[in-house]
């Protein structure tokens, strides 16, 4: 009988791990609700799969993949501004999904060969102005047309945008000041607009809704995320800055030690397929997809009609190069009242 007992307990045991759904943690640096979408399908593909999805801006997981180099607790970040998941790249913190990026887009497929296959592009956003129109009619306030204008003292206490040490949005708009106009330029530039700005915040896509809800008058983000706002009826109006702009590439990474390694390769090849990436405006996520075949939104910026900078991804996404630009901002520009 004991040894019938024994038998019949492993023999459930084994049932009940077989029962049980593998786990994969993802970080996500997209919007609340894309991530929360993305989860929602890619667990009805894989009902045996539960997701541990938990949102955070590109700096912050950053930060957090550093700190558990060894012991990673995330499996897959996807999402958010590719300058970072560069990084990670570059310090060994991510590694090649041996994923086919063949049906890729040229700017993506970039990020993969700058990478050695650690990163590879899902989506890319132009980086803009918005201003609140009803806000600027009332105070009688001129509208930005180029980035040069938001040094104007018209726009004191008037503008809003994020932190580079926490948002991969704040930061592609340091490395766009810097490729525009030059480290020692751009610092001298960024101060003065720092000098109209009334709050540095943490998320890059906070300054456009504070913007749209009339919180501030002004914005600095992508302009995906103001044409989904100025798309719910909100008085946001998109400035493409005269003097040219920087632009994101979003990435998805797998992390170096990933402890469910196939679930997180399977995220991958689910995040660049045509049909998953074309649902994305269903969230009023309008970035441009990085699959050739997917539909893109008519909301969409048209990248070809906007004045881009030839972006250095290869510079700006090295540990040495934000490092520094870092530092200057802090040294130069600043935060008086950094959110912890």
């Amino acid at each position: 009988m004991r040894k019938l007992g024994m038998i019949s307990v492993a023999a459930m045991m084994a049932a009940g791990t077989s029962a049980f759904a593998d786990e994969l943690s993802v970080v996500c640096s997209a919007e609340q609700d894309w991530c929360d979408l993305m989860v929602a399908a890619f667990e009805a593909e894989n009902p045996n799969t539960d997701v541990l999805m938990v949102r955070k801006s590109t700096g912050e997981t950053l930060a957090q993949v550093r700190a558990e180099a060894g012991n990673p607790k995330i499996d897959v970040w996807w999402g958010g501004t590719g300058d970072p998941h560069l990084i990670a790249a570059e310090e060994g913190l991510t590694q090649a999904s041996g994923v086919d990026t063949s049906e890729l887009l040229g700017w993506a497929q970039n990020m993969s060969k700058i990478s050695d296959g650690k990163t590879v592009g899902i989506y890319a956003g132009a980086l803009g102005i918005a201003y609140n129109a009803d806000i600027l009619s009332e105070k009688n306030i001129t509208p930005p047309e180029c980035w040069a204008d938001l040094e104007d003292g018209r726009f004191a206490g008037e503008i809003q945008v994020a932190n580079p040490n926490s948002s991969g949005t704040a930061y592609t708009e340091l490395a766009t000041f810097v490729q525009l106009f030059g480290e020692d330029e751009a610092m001298v530039k960024l101060a003065a607009v720092g000098k109209n700005v009334n709050s540095y915040t943490k998320s890059g896509s906070a300054p456009s809704k504070a913007a749209a809800r009339g919180e501030t008058g002004v914005s600095i983000g992508f302009m995906h995320d103001m044409v989904k706002l100025a798309s719910k009826g909100f008085p946001l109006k998109i400035v493409a800055p005269c003097e040219g702009t920087g632009y994101e590439v979003g990435a998805v990474s797998v992390i170096n030690g990933a402890r469910n390694a196939d679930g997180a390769k399977k995220w991958v090849e689910f995040a660049l397929r045509a049909d998953i990436q074309s649902r994305a405006p269903e969230t009023g996520s309008f970035q441009v997809p990085s699959n050739s075949n997917a539909q893109v939104a008519p909301e969409s910026p048209d990248l070809a009609s906007i004045k881009l900078i030839d972006y250095d991804f290869a510079t700006y996404g090295s540990s040495e190069t934000r490092a520094r630009l870092l530092a200057r901002w802090d040294a130069e520009v600043g935060d008086p009242n950094p959110q912890q």
